[in-house]
């Protein structure tokens, strides 16, 4: 018996997720979004094995309903079901990266016999919309599941016997423990990101050099400033209790760091950086809540063409690289050629690849 799946919501995530489900035995892939030229994408593409035009006339033939939706719209989305045909046994999840208002609006239609299991799947890219979408995207990414509390095992395992083929780690938490751990290690982080390029144009006013400047460390770590500004302003007002408390456990760890500069005790201030770098360097290097790409440091001479002739042994590697830029400020990275790739296992064929064609020393910040 075939399985019919109805993804709402055809950009990077919900395209990636359809791609993925396609590989899933006895099942069909069905797809929608509010776009017209995203729904042309989709077949041109392939990304579903058939577009709808009107996704509440088709859901009484679905099993499985994803929202690959931004959570206002999958708000909106939930409220609709309750007036729906839908089969007895549908499952409704989403791919939303905040989880509370969802759960709550999920009771509503609990009451209703209607089974809605919360997902979001920790994965993303530097490209959006449905021509980034990847069936490997969330490979090895934590797939996280917040159904709501006396949920049926049976719904929650069926569910997740749909998504393994996402290739995703697949973590079943509460919604309001998803909310706290997301806003620590993914959105508090886009907001500091965001504060520091705000002080560097404050800056450069007086000092126009400094953002010349501003190359190799300090571009990494505000990379995730140029996120989609409604999305961030979206997750921000939906985690604002979250984020609230992060931003006080910053200001007062901000505090404890100018004390330990107006003291100015040497010994204490790198007992600070030390503590930081080893529990940096003990976090895993898999997929986590932020998109960072893959980054290779390579350290090559200054003469014309180097780079096609790295880039080039890459190709005859069939290596795919999804972003390369030089370093010109040096003063925190290895390498003045920065090469990025969409896995960790491309980075290391990379790695490999260069030191054996050209013998140059690579590193990984």
């Amino acid at each position: 018996m075939t399985r019919n799946v109805l993804v709402i919501g055809l950009g990077l995530i919900g395209g990636s997720v359809a791609l993925a489900l396609q590989k899933a035995p006895h099942t069909k892939v069905f797809g929608y979004d509010a776009h017209e030229q995203t729904r042309e994408l989709a077949c041109t593409l392939n990304v579903v094995n058939e577009v709808v035009e009107d996704p509440a006339q088709f859901a009484e033939q679905a099993d499985v309903i994803i929202f690959g939706t931004p959570v206002n719209i999958t708000l909106d989305l939930m409220e609709q079901l309750k007036n729906w045909n839908l089969k007895r046994n549908v499952i409704i999840t989403d791919t939303g990266s905040t989880k509370a208002r969802i759960m709550e609006k999920a009771l509503e239609l609990r009451e209703l016999g209607i089974t809605f299991i919360g997902g979001h799947p920790m994965a993303g890219s530097h490209k959006s919309g449905i021509t980034a979408a990847k069936p490997y995207l969330l490979e090895n990414a934590y797939y996280m599941l917040t159904p709501t509390e006396g949920e049926e095992i049976e719904k929650i395992a069926a569910l997740d016997d749909l998504l393994k083929f996402t290739l995703g780690k697949m973590v079943v938490v509460d919604a309001k423990a998803h909310d706290h751990m997301t806003a620590v290690v993914s959105h508090f982080p886009h907001i500091v990101a965001a504060s520091l390029v705000h002080q560097l144009n404050f800056e450069k006013k007086a000092f126009p050099m400094t953002s010349s400047l501003a190359a190799g460390g300090f571009r990494d770590i505000t990379r995730i400033a140029s996120s989609n500004p409604t999305l961030w302003r979206d997750i921000t007002l939906q985690n604002q209790k979250e984020l609230v408390g992060q931003l006080d456990i910053w200001l007062d760890e901000m505090g404890r760091i100018r004390q330990l500069l107006e003291q100015g005790d040497a010994e204490e201030i790198e007992r600070y950086f030390a503590d930081a770098r080893d529990v940096r360097d003990k976090l895993p290097v898999a997929n986590g809540a932020l998109y960072m790409p893959y980054d290779l440091y390579v350290d090559i001479p200054d003469y014309p063409g180097v780079i096609s002739e790295v880039t080039g042994y890459l190709a005859n590697e069939n290596i795919s690289i999804i972003n390369i830029r030089i370093v010109e400020t040096r003063v925190d990275v290895f390498g003045i050629l920065v090469i990025s790739f969409q896995t960790n296992e491309d980075r290391e064929r990379a790695a490999k690849c260069i030191i054996q064609k050209a013998n140059y020393d690579t590193h990984i910040s």
